[in-house]
């Protein structure tokens, strides 16, 4: 009945993100605020502006990671496998979604060996939720994440906000961040921290750092709200209504990038949350990140066809890389460098 309950639960988000609530409250990323200053005369050919970087020793034709995404229903198989392709064809990063359901179930749901074979030169980031790593199991679980999918890093996902709202959800987070020192300091991968869409703080980016965490992503608010998925599963309206006065709750993606970046100059940043095209993508990497993940704006695609997802990343690829010519940039570390003003006068 457990996994049962955990499968439909799955479900349950693929079909709320795949079809969202017209009109729903949510916050905004903050990169609306933010604008390049135009380069007229670039002096650049554009079919050369280099965007290739690394990633836990892995080339990346593009700073792109196919975020977190969906694990634990049937139909994520087809979903995983096509963005798997995808990530192996444009040489990308990809994180699975949460392994939990594979882990305590007989079913992978994709989340298998099979990801590797057909991506076997891509950066593949395992995940856990914060809650998975507790107590004695905790690196059990961790080793066999990563062992399933023959992991490069793993990713513990901080939920608190939807385990609260949650029917059945976690509750004690007491021991999280001694688990995650565990972690770092016994799994022979690295250990990668993020939000799944409320944002990690300044303050908190500094207590992962302590604990050795190898990257942060701050996956903040403007993007998916699960809060807003959790009121539209409730049965109750008591709870339905509880959980929408969280609907816009969280840290902007771009402010929170721009804190952690400020407070913690070296630590490497994944930027995701509401990352909807190129240009967003070309602003949260001059604001401080390292690499950039969607999720919810891919989804739609990797549900059809592995055709229908390698466009999708190539029309982010050619956006972002129209942004780095539009700014004078001939490179990852020169877009780093491009003019971006803020704008206090953007609604």
């Amino acid at each position: 009945m457990k996994d049962a309950n955990l499968i439909q639960r799955k479900n349950d988000h693929l079909d709320i993100v795949l079809n969202p609530v017209a009109g729903a409250r949510k916050s905004r990323t903050g990169f609306e605020r933010w604008r390049f200053e135009h380069c007229a005369l670039p002096e650049l050919d554009l079919d050369g502006i280099d965007l290739r970087t690394t990633l836990f020793g892995r080339p990346l034709q593009a700073p792109l990671l196919i975020s977190s995404m969906t694990g634990g229903a049937a139909r994520a198989r087809d979903i995983n496998l096509h963005l798997a392709r995808a990530a192996q064809t444009l040489g990308l990063a990809m994180g699975v979604g949460s392994q939990r359901v594979a882990l305590e179930s007989d079913v992978s749901f994709g989340l298998s060996g099979e990801l590797r074979a057909i991506a076997p030169d891509i950066p593949l980031l395992a995940n856990l939720g914060a809650a998975q790593i507790r107590g004695q199991r905790g690196l059990d679980y961790a080793r066999r994440a990563v062992e399933m999918i023959e992991a490069d890093a793993l990713i513990v996902h901080l939920n608190p906000l939807q385990e609260a709202l949650q029917h059945g959800g976690d509750r004690d987070w007491r021991g999280v961040l001694d688990a995650v020192a565990m972690l770092v300091d016994r799994l022979a991968v690295p250990v990668v921290v993020k939000e799944v869409g409320a944002g990690i703080s300044p303050a908190v980016a500094h207590r992962l750092s302590e604990a050795g965490v190898a990257m942060i992503d701050v996956a903040g608010a403007g993007g998916t709200s699960w809060a807003a998925v959790e009121a539209q599963r409730a049965l109750q309206p008591e709870h339905r209504e509880m959980a929408m006065a969280f609907a816009d709750w969280g840290i902007p993606t771009a402010e929170a990038l721009r804190d952690i970046h400020a407070a913690l100059p070296t630590m490497p940043l994944i930027a995701s949350g509401g990352i909807n095209n190129g240009i967003d993508a070309a602003k949260a990497l001059a604001l401080g990140a390292d690499l950039v993940g969607q999720a919810a704006a891919v989804l739609a695609s990797a549900n059809a066809s592995f055709e229908a997802t390698v466009t999708h990343f190539q029309t982010v690829i050619a956006q972002l890389r129209i942004a780095c010519f539009c700014t004078g940039s001939a490179s990852l570390a020169g877009l780093r460098q491009a003019k971006l003003r803020y704008d206090r006068s953007e609604a």
